[in-house]
């Protein structure tokens, strides 16, 4: 099992890859992962003012209510979501990734759900928009854990998530591995509904989702019992 440093190590090695990846920016975005009882969380301002070059000492370890046990620096002010998350939705998932995502942004920007276009995306289903709440809100947590409500077989296998309107995406996922392909995956996904409507094709685009879905639900109807 892995523990409370070495997950604190792979936190900081995510979190750029992350920020490198353009996955989440200099504004924000936060990484917390549970290990037994106690949770390790990515510190306040860690775009602002670390660039996402984070030190492992800087992971902060909280446990289930968020009191510091661990770690320098201030707890992320997104901490209620995680923590409500994590409290929710443990025995399913480890892991919850709040990001920045750039392709993503334009969803949260345009207070519209993503549906899937590509067959790495499939298993995630159309990404719901939460109702608004501020950011760093208690009623932002409790949006973003109803909408995860009922995904626990998605957790469980990778992930799953939702995006909150004019912020950004939240994951909860198995893991944290889990939670960082998540997140490149969600991101390539907008992508290309991006790209299909600044080339003009947007109308077959949705066409070719319905498709995928379709062939996919034939294909498993053909697979033996």
């Amino acid at each position: 099992m892995t523990t409370v440093d070495e997950t604190r190590a792979q936190i900081t090695q995510f979190g750029k890859m992350l920020f490198d990846r353009q996955l989440t920016d200099a504004a924000g975005g936060n990484i917390s992962v549970r290990v037994d009882d106690v949770v390790c969380i990515t510190p306040r301002y860690s775009g602002q003012q670390r660039q996402w070059s984070v030190s492992p000492n800087e992971v902060l370890v909280v446990d289930m209510d968020g009191n510091k046990l661990e770690g320098d620096g201030d707890l992320s002010r997104e901490s209620q979501v995680h923590l409500k998350l994590h409290n929710t939705y443990g025995e399913a998932g480890t892991t919850v990734v709040h990001a920045h995502a750039r392709n993503v942004l334009v969803f949260a920007a345009l207070n519209q759900p993503m549906p899937p276009v590509l067959e790495a995306h499939l298993k995630f289903g159309v990404t719901p928009v939460v109702k608004y709440a501020p950011a760093h809100s208690a009623d932002l947590a409790e949006n973003i854990a109803g909408a995860l409500e009922g995904q626990e077989a998605r957790i469980k296998n990778h992930a799953a998530g939702a995006i909150a309107p004019w912020h950004g995406l939240f994951i909860m996922a198995k893991n944290l591995p889990a939670g960082f392909d998540a997140v490149e995956r969600f991101d390539t996904n907008a992508y290309c509904i991006l790209m299909a409507h600044q080339m003009g094709l947007a109308d077959h685009l949705t066409e070719q989702s319905e498709a995928l879905v379709a062939a996919a639900q034939s294909y498993n109807k053909q697979l033996p019992t």
